[in-house]
């Protein structure tokens, strides 16, 4: 297998492929906007809070309304969402576990509250046809699962 060819790539986008969970989130993104907007226009008549307050909040959410693409190699993992690139090698990693939505690389030899920050999560698809294959590469390259 070559080096430019991924030996796995799968697409994740949440947004698409859980409509409950999204219609309850938008209802619920419009709630917050509307309290936000009597607290900070209404009440404090300062709109630019609003809007960076609405803007942080919608940020914060982003990677649940894009399409997150994975795609693995032989030495690092590649991940792209919209127009942002990251790549991580695993040797980064000291050991990697499920989670409730996909996997959770931690940078430390056992799970720690820093990995949301210092690790990478590698979300499932919906279907999950890659958990099995994902599984085994990340066996063969870090190879510590907790």
């Amino acid at each position: 297998m070559s080096d430019d060819q991924p030996r796995l790539q799968w697409l994740s986008y949440p947004f698409r492929d859980y409509p409950v969970s999204s219609i309850l989130l938008c209802i619920f993104l419009l709630l917050i906007s509307l309290l936000l907007w009597k607290i900070t226009v209404i009440n404090w008549g300062m709109p630019l809070f609003f809007f960076l307050g609405m803007g942080l909040f919608l940020l914060s959410l982003i990677t649940y309304f894009i399409p997150t693409s994975y795609e693995l190699f032989e030495d690092k993992i590649v991940i792209h969402y919209w127009v942002i690139k990251a790549e991580r090698q695993y040797s980064h990693f000291g050991c990697f576990y499920l989670d409730k939505k996909g996997v959770m690389l931690s940078t430390f030899k056992m799970p720690r509250r820093l990995d949301p920050f210092r690790g990478q999560s590698l979300r499932f698809s919906k279907k999950q046809s890659e958990k099995e294959d994902l599984l085994k590469i990340l066996e063969d390259k870090i190879g510590n699962r907790v």
